[in-house]
């Protein structure tokens, strides 16, 4: 074994064995950091053996494990604390020390020159030039983030009236889906861990049930349980909602003015549904032959027009895109009409599907399926057409309509029963926040799921930018992968679990079948199930028994619960 010094108080060198700790104990070593992940080569010892070592010789052992390849900035940063903390001298070790000289050089980012860096690795054997642009561009930043934090710490030293009432290793924003499956994943992960929710509602949603309880096969009260009832018991719950984010503080602002710091936030806040944005809708809703199944207090009332309409015009909207399940729209017209067929009403009903979108479905493999029940039920089609009025006294819907050549005109049409899907928006405080793209939304990567600029951010659900079907089968693909990541993340190890945009919509074509959808980015066909099983993309039972007796169970009893059956993360050496 050969330590090779990169300072007076840093050395490198290869594997170390138990056995020379001895030898580096009487060199004088007070700290020791392996920087090599266990399992790496057949002949490589155990580092928790290694660590048993250093415990008995009063030596201080520190397991940050790092990709030879894929080393990020932030484990270059979390070397360079290490240093700053231990006792010294200290010897790091990977496979061949070359790791470990890296993770220095661009530690020492902002701190000396590269020349002198550069000049103090080549004496040891290790040739570190080619991270020259990268150290500089991590000096940039680590300068630019002092800078920012000295200018935050200036701002909250004005702010006397800013009170941090709590500070926890993991915050949560929404208890809805995507918050309670996310903390269920990382607390089956460490159920140590410290968790904070902030969820104002009192009320827990299953949201996916409310398409049945429209269509008469569930009762509202089947979808709904008390807040607290499905809030783990260990986890930190504060009633209250966000006003905004200071994320170069990692401090998240409660409505009343007052501050939660993290260590790691997830944000699963859902979606904002803008009734508002379709003038006249919000007075007449729940009246007048005017229905959403997108509300719980609603469904029942589509329920209830569906068993009174005997003839006239039923017209289904569905606006721009993003919506959540965006097959929803349609799935509440095929139940209704598989009860007008049934009842022989369907002949004296005109049915109309208004898409403001230029397709019956965003995943091209489904639609021949899907026209076989357009025309079984002679539903009229009328795509580009977005309703933006309903005067629902008189029974009109206002619709604006735009041809090929992006004319545009409005049509107001009759109606006896109108069933609406509201336009959906991020929440207010996400799109006007740090962490918000151009278009409102998380700003995640794709595929871990992290925030791009915000590296101790994560995102769940449906206010993420990620272009995957917003549906609650994605959330329970994506809490995995983000417990994974942010355990990973806590580690100082690199990120390898990964979404690979899962989503599936059950559509609900006629009472007892389904046709499940199941894609993921691109509208690759991703399905969980054997094709024979479920029979593909084809209408089946076995798919109907899944939506209406399997699937609420397992939400309830396997989601919310941490167990991830079909659900565990796709890797980045998979890819």
């Amino acid at each position: 074994m050969e330590m090779r010094p990169l300072t007076a108080n840093l050395s490198v060198c290869a594997q170390i064995n138990p056995e020379d700790v001895e030898q580096i104990s009487a060199a004088g070593i007070k700290t020791i950091i392996c920087n090599r992940p266990d399992n790496e080569g057949e002949d490589q010892p155990a580092s928790d053996s290694i660590r048993e070592a250093c415990e008995a010789k009063g030596i201080q052992w520190h397991y940050l494990p790092v990709s030879p390849k894929d080393y990020t900035d932030e484990q270059a940063l979390a070397f360079g604390e290490l240093l700053e903390q231990a006792d010294e001298p200290v010897l790091a070790f990977c496979r061949t020390g070359t790791r470990c000289t890296n993770l220095w050089a661009l530690s020492q980012a902002g701190h000396s020159d590269f020349s002198e860096i550069s000049a103090s690795a080549k004496n040891a054997g290790y040739d570190v030039d080619k991270l020259n642009d990268r150290a500089d561009n991590l000096a940039k930043s680590v300068a630019a983030t002092a800078a920012s934090d000295e200018q935050a710490n200036s701002d909250a030293q004005e702010v006397t009236d800013a009170v941090v009432i709590g500070n926890h290793q993991i915050v949560i924003i929404g208890g809805g889906t995507g918050g309670q499956a996310t903390a269920a994943s990382l607390l089956k992960r460490n159920p140590k861990l410290d968790i904070a929710i902030i969820e104002p509602s009192t009320e827990h949603y299953y949201q996916p049930g409310w398409t049945m309880v429209g269509g008469g096969i569930f009762e509202a009260p089947d979808t709904v349980r008390k807040m607290v009832d499905v809030m783990p018991d260990s986890v930190k719950w504060y009633q209250i909602e966000v006003a905004a984010f200071k994320p170069d503080d990692q401090q998240v602002v409660l409505a009343n003015g007052e501050l939660i710091h993290y260590q790691y936030l997830v944000v699963a806040p859902g979606l904002t549904l803008n009734w508002g944005a379709i003038e006249g809708l919000e007075e007449t809703l729940g009246s007048n032959g005017v229905t959403s199944n997108y509300r719980f207090d609603l469904a029942p009332y589509t329920w209830e027009l569906v068993q009174k309409t005997e003839k006239g015009k039923a017209i289904f909207t569905q606006p721009p895109m993003p919506i959540k399940c965006a097959g929803a729209p349609q799935k509440a017209m095929y139940l209704a009409c598989s009860k007008w067929l049934s009842e022989s009403r369907l002949n004296s009903i005109d049915v109309e599907f208004c898409n403001a979108g230029p397709a019956l479905f965003g995943v091209a493999d489904y639609v021949p399926v899907l026209m076989e029940y357009v025309e079984k039920y002679k539903i009229q089609l009328s795509f580009s057409q977005n309703l933006i009025k309903v005067d629902g006294p008189n029974k009109i819907a206002t619709f604006k309509m735009t041809d090929a050549d992006g004319n545009q005109q409005e049509v107001e049409k009759e109606f006896d029963m109108l069933h609406v899907c509201p336009v959906q928006c991020a929440p207010k405080f996400i799109s006007d926040s740090p962490l918000a793209d151009a278009a409102g939304w998380v700003d995640l990567d794709s595929q871990t799921l992290q925030h791009k600029k915000y590296h101790r951010i994560f995102g769940v659900g449906d206010a993420n930018n990620t272009a995957n079907a917003k549906t609650a089968a994605a959330v329970r693909k994506q809490a995995p992968v983000v417990a994974e990541n942010i355990l990973a993340a806590m580690a100082a190890s690199s990120l390898e679990a990964t979404y690979d945009g899962y989503g599936s919509c059950p559509l609900t074509v006629e009472h007892g079948k389904i046709v499940l959808a199941e894609f993921g980015y691109g509208g690759k066909l991703l399905p969980s199930l054997p094709l024979w099983l479920i029979e593909g993309k084809r209408p089946s039972k076995l798919s109907w028994i899944l939506k209406a007796q399997i699937l609420p169970w397992l939400y309830w009893n396997g989601m919310l619960k941490g167990k991830e059956w079909l659900a565990l993360p796709g890797r980045k050496s998979d890819s």
